[in-house]
């Protein structure tokens, strides 16, 4: 990815919020690289270099600033400058696709040779898939070193590395001291061990946070998931242990609190990554919003409320569940059908927060279930059980390492899934941000001028191609202004 050095040089010399995390600064002369916004003096223009993300500075062999500490910056959008290969590839990471090291099993996935690979991010990204990966568990690290009191050992496995002596290299490498040293000097708030874990998740504001608990708010499904009182909780199951999460918005500091419960050891990092998803907080809303303002059908929503997110969900397979349980029924209806469905399915979990009561039933479980009995049509109880079949056996991979037209074709190819289902899940569990489920009414019904007759499926798909790349982000207002 290129950078222009001026752009950068002016976004570092005026602080600008608006390019936090979106690149990085080293600075020659120091060995060390920072955020735009970092506090210390300017350096001079010929002593910096521009790096895409942080793990690219660290490659070229930069340790991280102690003042402006780039490991908590909101995430680099893993659409930025980059391919669409390297986009899902970051998503993959993300989720863990390499905890295990393998980078030809991930370049598999994404359809492309290894050497292709490495070659995409190193054009892309200036760096490579493993260092990436490095730099994601390193970061995290960091996070837990500051903000608990967790053993270290329990933290290097949280973090996903093989060993404490791994964990303590590749820190040392990052911060210039061990984690020791850093925990010593810390004055972030400590948890004990064996209380519930919170954790801090920057964003890059704005962020709508009351918008996004709306929406969650109208789809949760009763026992599962619970919003209310300004703050988002669920059901999880983590390593094959049951526990809760909760979130709340922790405005002034630009960031949700996550509280996690009991712990949850080695899946830790793989829950923080599906919480951020479900709140979008790699978003770039500013971006976004400035590419849709253009639009006459978005412009009133957007200028009212700031920050448009794209709310997410937890687990594919339960949005799936969700989306075809919603299928010709309101969205309350299809709320009342999936509360119904965890209660006759779902695993009674006890000790947990006001509102949950159950685990979500897993593809195994719905699979052989009778899931017509709950008040269903026999040929969407058999749509769910054919869904749930397909992800038991391996056969349904809902990761989106092929891109959305593969994921929804693959989706749509399954009895009782239509375009608009496979578009939806693609939307909302894939982060798929030129999603757009057309056949939905509400959405035709949005697109028509003046408040005429609701456009048909196909001209609501012309219509919508003027919104690309953000058809989501587009969905998302349109469903809003039409609340409003």
């Amino acid at each position: 990815m290129e950078l222009d050095r001026e752009r950068c040089y002016e976004a570092l010399r005026t602080r600008d919020r608006r390019f936090d995390g979106r690149f990085f600064t080293a600075v020659v002369t120091t060995g060390v690289y920072c955020r735009p916004i970092c506090p210390a003096r300017l350096p001079l223009l010929r002593n910096v270099r521009f790096y895409p993300c942080a793990a690219a500075a660290e490659a070229a062999g930069f340790r991280a600033c102690r003042r402006c500490r780039p490991e908590t910056a909101p995430g680099t959008p893993a659409w930025l400058g980059t391919s669409a290969v390297v986009s899902r590839g970051l998503r993959l990471i993300e989720s863990g696709a390499l905890d295990d090291g393998d980078v030809g099993r991930l370049a598999l996935r994404l359809g492309v040779g290894a050497r292709q690979l490495r070659r995409l991010f190193a054009r892309h990204l200036g760096a490579s898939p493993a260092e990436i990966a490095r730099a994601r568990r390193v970061h995290f690290a960091r996070l837990l070193v500051d903000q608990t009191e967790r053993p270290m050992a329990e933290l290097a496995f949280a973090a996903g590395f093989a060993s404490v002596r791994q964990f303590n290299h590749a820190f040392r490498q990052s911060f210039g001291r061990s984690p020791r040293e850093v925990r010593r000097r810390s004055v972030g708030a400590k948890r004990a061990p064996g209380e519930t874990l919170a954790l801090r998740l920057p964003y890059r504001p704005p962020f709508d946070w009351n918008g996004v608990a709306a929406y969650l708010a109208g789809r949760a499904i009763a026992g599962v998931e619970w919003v209310g009182d300004g703050c988002y909780r669920r059901t999880v199951e983590l390593g094959g242990a049951p526990g809760f999460l909760e979130v709340r918005p922790l405005a002034r500091d630009f960031a949700l609190e996550l509280r996690v419960g009991p712990a949850a050891g080695a899946e830790l990092l793989r829950a923080v990554e599906r919480v951020r998803r479900i709140f979008d907080l790699d978003a770039d809303p500013l971006a976004i919003a400035d590419a849709l303002g253009a639009h006459a059908a978005l412009q009133p929503h957007l200028r009212a409320r700031g920050g448009l997110r794209v709310p997410g969900a937890w687990d594919a397979f339960e949005l799936g569940v969700r989306a075809i349980l919603g299928q010709q029924v309101s969205v309350r209806g299809a709320s009342t059908l999936a509360a119904r469905l965890v209660r006759a399915f779902g695993k009674p979990l006890e000790g947990a927060p006001e509102g949950l009561t159950h685990l979500f039933p897993t593809p195994a479980q719905l699979a052989v279930a009778d899931v017509a009995s709950i008040g269903l049509p026999r040929a969407r109880g058999a749509a769910i059980r054919g869904f749930a079949r397909a992800l038991a056996d391996g056969e349904l991979v809902l990761d989106g390492a092929r891109g959305l037209d593969e994921t929804v074709e693959r989706l749509a190819a399954l009895p009782g899934i239509g375009g608009w289902t496979a578009q939806y899940i693609a939307l909302r569990a894939l982060g798929e941000p030129d999603a757009f489920p057309a056949g939905d009414l509400g959405l035709r019904k949005a697109l028509a001028a003046g408040g005429g007759a609701p456009l048909s499926s196909a001209q609501a798909e012309r219509a919508a191609q003027a919104f690309r790349p953000w058809r989501s982000y587009a969905a998302i207002a349109l469903w809003r202004s039409l609340a409003a």
